[in-house]
């Protein structure tokens, strides 16, 4: 991958449907636009765009759907929110409580939604086109077995070695996450037969990152001094011209 920095200061952003949205830690909103932010009305301390729209909470927890260029309040309560799940929702809330939405909902205009409580305590949860990846407080890594747009529950947990902080999953199943000091990893292995998939590989760019998302073949990054960062895969070794022990590895470029 190379990466180079974008400009402006966010403290989270998420990328899905080709679209990359972000906030600052002044709970302020932002859009991409080519290659520059465009501020979007309202205040969120957390974003997620995807299939579904886009989504997001604020310092009251409270959940805001965008419709017609409009933030609409809908029920329920959350501090982390992600839309890029094959059709779902997926929410976190301040006691760690996990809870979805199926597609049927997500599409709906209605503010009155129907989520529906999954067991187990989480502070991160994710979703994508082969199911859903959580973190608890203890940096322990969860996967969600036999989630589908009709029944976003899932059937059971399954746990998956490591310790990460974060995590997000892009809607091909790709899988990223950040660990306890920083560091950037990818899931290898990952199929619709083994959503688990096999490894964690760690990604040589240089850190410490605090927020990433994956969509579309570009990797997101926010280190820890709110920098933006945009890393686009490779094409051939031929671009790594004489640093060629980095052909298998993403390639950092500033």
């Amino acid at each position: 991958m190379k990466c180079h920095l974008l400009g402006g200061l966010l403290s989270q952003l998420d990328a899905g449907a080709g679209q990359v949205y972000g906030v600052t830690t002044n709970d302020d909103i932002f859009r991409l636009e080519e290659d520059s932010w465009e501020h979007i009305s309202g205040k969120l301390i957390h974003v997620s765009v995807g299939e579904v729209g886009v989504w997001g909470t604020n310092a009251n927890n409270e959940i805001f759907k965008r419709q017609n260029g409009v933030w609409v309040l809908v029920s329920g309560r959350a501090k982390q929110v992600d839309a890029g799940g094959n059709g779902i929702v997926v929410v976190v809330n301040a006691a760690d409580e996990v809870f979805c939405l199926n597609k049927d909902q997500t599409y709906s205009t209605d503010t009155a939604l129907s989520f529906h409580k999954l067991d187990g305590l989480l502070i991160y949860y994710s979703c994508g086109l082969y199911g859903c990846w959580g973190v608890n407080r203890n940096n322990d890594i969860f996967c969600r077995l036999d989630v589908t747009p009709e029944n976003c529950v899932g059937s059971a947990w399954k746990s998956v070695s490591g310790k990460m902080v974060m995590l997000e999953v892009g809607s091909d199943g790709s899988v990223f996450a950040i660990n306890t000091i920083g560091n950037v990893f990818k899931r290898e292995g990952i199929s619709v037969s083994h959503p688990a998939g096999d490894a964690w590989v760690m990604l040589n760019i240089p850190g410490p990152f605090k927020s990433l998302s994956y969509d579309d073949g570009v990797l997101w990054l926010v280190n820890q001094d709110d920098n933006v960062f945009k890393c686009e895969d490779e094409q051939s070794c031929n671009s790594c011209q004489n640093n060629c022990q980095y052909c298998q590895k993403p390639l950092y470029h500033l």
